[in-house]
């Protein structure tokens, strides 16, 4: 069965084939059919008209011919039987008296009739037409009865025609007919064909091609609506096929690289977790032991005071203690995620927050701090105190950058979000570590100088107020690093 079904898939013709099989060949049998017997109607018809061409001819010499033996006029019977070649195709002439006997003859060899036969005729005195031979052509005679002015009967006439003349004469027509036929059958082949191609085939050529192309690889090419209607409605389906392929393979590409992101995050949410865990356990086991170091440090500078190398082994242990405690401050802030508590605010009120918490740290660097905003610009809703940490650790990262840097703090509105940018004229960051940057613990800080974890507050508390932080390339030269955060609507006294 699966060879058979596999034989029947192969046996497949094209348009041009099929229309050939089912079209131009039905046509040509149908045209040659009617031609048989359209030839063979008008065959008989010529055999008809051939016969009575021979009985007019012999109509027309009868009288002259009935004078002639009435008057015994030998002369006059011989030039009444030759009148009768005035036409092409009479083959011989014959006259006979009452008892068959021949009077005269014009013409071929004798085709010596029977008498009885003759006698039959005369006493009959009806014409009639046979075939029969003449030597050995096979002819046609018309025999005509003969009568005197009396009206007595005096004779009969006889003429033939070769048969053969009538069989050539229909050949050639045959062969003609054939011949025209044939052309007329490759003429209607032509132009059926000439019509399925220009109405037909270069359309379906169109569409194949741009198949071919779309199967290419060229998933953007669509076949163009030029033909008839129906075969455009074919194209445009198969154009909105492809449209709405091409449609359900973005979407499917764009919830492939959501997804994507959906698990990175996710994955980077559970990395953060257990960091955050981490970093949670760590301070809280290094908390009473540095307050125990920070006490005894402190104690042990108070009596210290006349030995300045035991004070000065103290005073760095309590800085010492104090950057862990730093330490510990942020690993809490990084792994305590704590419910916000927005307000209405004033971008310039949180910006100069910001700035007036790490002023001294700037005058120790050399770092000039510049505003630039609009001091008219809306209220927003954002939490004040958190807020106010990620601009200040974005200060300290650009300040720390490098010595004698300047540094611009801007906020403007774009569209429904409250943008903050921190540009520094610094060194800039490369751009093969910009994506890592907001990872915990990754620093490009001297050993000792940072612990990594200040952007990474920074991130998790834009991301807890539903807005995005990008870094980049300053205008100043430096880095520039840009949050943008959703405009809410006004909070109410009660929210507030």
């Amino acid at each position: 069965m699966n060879i058979n079904g596999k034989r029947r898939r192969k046996q497949k013709f094209s348009l041009r084939m099929t229309l050939v099989i089912y079209v131009i060949a039905p046509l040509a049998v149908s045209l040659a059919v009617t031609g048989y017997v359209a030839l063979t109607i008008w065959e008989r018809q010529v055999e008809t008209r051939m016969q009575q061409d021979l009985e007019m001819v012999a109509r027309a010499i009868q009288l002259p011919l009935s004078d002639a033996m009435e008057r015994d006029r030998t002369e006059g019977i011989e030039q009444a039987l030759e009148s009768a070649f005035s036409i092409d195709g009479v083959y011989s002439a014959y006259a006979y008296d009452l008892e068959g006997e021949q009077i005269a003859s014009v013409g071929q060899v004798d085709p010596d009739p029977q008498r009885s036969r003759l006698t039959e005729m005369v006493a009959e005195g009806e014409r009639a037409g046979e075939y029969g031979q003449v030597g050995s052509r096979r002819v046609y005679s018309h025999f005509v009865p003969l009568s005197d002015s009396r009206g007595h009967a005096s004779g009969i006439l006889q003429l033939t025609r070769r048969q053969k003349d009538t069989e050539d004469y229909i050949g050639r027509v045959r062969r003609h007919g054939v011949a025209w036929l044939g052309l007329g059958v490759l003429v209607m082949t032509g132009l059926v064909l000439l019509g399925q191609n220009q109405a037909l085939g270069r359309h379906f050529q169109r569409l194949i091609d741009g198949m071919q192309r779309i199967a290419a690889g060229e998933s953007d090419h669509r076949i163009a609506l030029t033909g008839p209607r129906d075969i455009d409605s074919i194209a445009g389906s198969f154009n909105r096929m492809l449209d709405s392929i091409q449609a359900a393979e973005s979407e499917i590409r764009r919830n492939r690289r959501k997804q994507a992101a959906l698990e990175s995050q996710l994955k980077q949410a559970e990395k953060l977790a257990a960091i955050g865990q981490l970093g949670a356990g760590i301070a809280h086991e290094l908390g009473s032991p540095l307050s125990v170091i920070s006490g005894m440090a402190q104690r042990g500078l108070r009596r210290a005071t006349s030995d300045s190398t035991r004070t000065e082994t103290f005073d760095r242990i309590q800085r010492e203690v104090e950057r862990m405690e730093v330490i510990i401050r942020q690993l809490l802030d990084f792994s305590h995620s704590r419910e916000l508590k927005p307000r209405n605010l004033r971008p310039e009120q949180v910006v100069r927050s910001a700035v007036s918490a790490v002023a001294d740290e700037a005058a120790g660097h050399h770092v000039g701090i510049a505003l630039d905003g609009d001091s008219q610009a809306p209220v927003f809703a954002a939490d004040p105190i958190r807020l106010e940490q990620a601009l200040t650790n974005l200060l300290r990262n650009a300040i720390q950058a490098a010595d004698h840097i300047d540094v611009k703090l801007a906020w403007r509105v774009d569209g429904d979000r409250m943008v903050f940018s921190v540009d520094d004229s610094g060194p800039g960051i490369p751009e093969e570590i910009r994506s890592r940057l907001f990872e915990p613990f990754f620093t490009t800080k001297n050993v000792g100088a940072g612990t990594g974890l200040g952007l990474a507050v920074v991130h998790g508390i834009v991301k807890e107020h539903g807005g995005d932080i990008r870094v980049g390339s300053s205008d100043m030269g430096g880095a520039a690093f840009e949050i943008a955060l959703p405009i809410k609507s006004k909070l109410s006294q009660e929210e507030q």
